[in-house]
Formats: C-alpha cells, sequence, structure tokens
C-alpha cells in the first residue's frame, strides 16, 4: 500500500549521514522535501543532489527542509555528502522498508537486465505530517524547481 496525496505520512527512523538516526516526526512544524535517489555518486543522482543543495537557502527560508533517500550505506553516504558539500543530511534505507512504503522500491530494466532498486521520486510532506504532493518517476533537469514552486505556493 502507498502513501496518498492527503494522508499522514507514517513516522519512520533511518540512520543518516549526520552520524545519528533521523525520525521523520522531528520534523513537524516544517515541511520536508523527502527525494529518493537510485545511487550515490552517479551522474543524475549527483545533479539532483547539486540542485537541492543550490536551492537550500531558498528552502529553509520558505521553513522547508530536505531528506534524502537512497539504499546506499552511511559510509557511502558520508563520502557522497562531503564531497558535494551537502548542506542536509542523506539517510540510508538499506532494506527498503521507507522506500516500500512510498512505493519507489520497483522492477528496473537497465542494459536489458531487470532489478529491483528506486525509482527517482519526491514527495512534499506538510507541518503537519500530511503528503502535500509527489512527483514520481522524476527527470532530473527542472526538478528542484517545480518543489519549489509548490513549496511557495
Amino acid at each position: 500500500m502507498n502513501i496518498t496525496i492527503g494522508q499522514e505520512v507514517p513516522d519512520f527512523t533511518l540512520p543518516a549521514s549526520t552520524g545519528r538516526e533521523i525520525r521523520l516526526s522531528e520534523y513537524r512544524g516544517r515541511k520536508v522535501l523527502l527525494y529518493f535517489y537510485p545511487k550515490d555518486n552517479t551522474p543524475a543522482c549527483t545533479q539532483e543532489a547539486c540542485d537541492f543543495r543550490d536551492a537550500h537557502d531558498t528552502l529553509s527560508a520558505y521553513g522547508a527542509v530536505v531528506l534524502g533517500i537512497s539504499t546506499d550505506p552511511i559510509a557511502s553516504h558520508n563520502k557522497f555528502s562531503t564531497k558535494h558539500s551537502l548542506p542536509f543530511p542523506l539517510l540510508s534505507d538499506e532494506e527498503h522498508k521507507v522506500s516500500e512504503l512510498f512505493g519507489v522500491w520497483q522492477q528496473k530494466k537497465l542494459y536489458g537486465k531487470e532489478f529491483m532498486g528506486i525509482v527517482r521520486s519526491t514527495f512534499l510532506i506538510d507541518e503537519d505530517g500530511i503528503l502535500q504532493a509527489e512527483w514520481r518517476k522524476v527527470r532530473v533537469k527542472g526538478h528542484v524547481d517545480a518543489a519549489l514552486e509548490q513549496i511557495v505556493k
């Protein structure tokens, strides 16, 4: 079962690149842009992370926090975050429980091979923990601008 717009997002806890575990409920009272991405240090994922980094001050000014999630381990997140000076935490969902909750853990195909992985997606959760907007099967170019437009509304 996937979470749908208008529903309260269940609380979850995941280890983060900040060196501690992060609970979604810590961010009640703020908007949360939760973005799922396939893999650290790949071209599109790096571009997306850097786009969120570059928009971070503007997003913060509108009361929004950014949380990135992939199935990569914390060690990988730490290197990726440091290399690109990411000002937001990356959460490790190695057992893909949160990815499954949001319906982004799916069958994928690359070079003729089928495998399970994260489909790039972003979710906007409001101050009360309600899912306000979602972007599934995201194309990186222009995506952060579209998310920002939604937050400014």
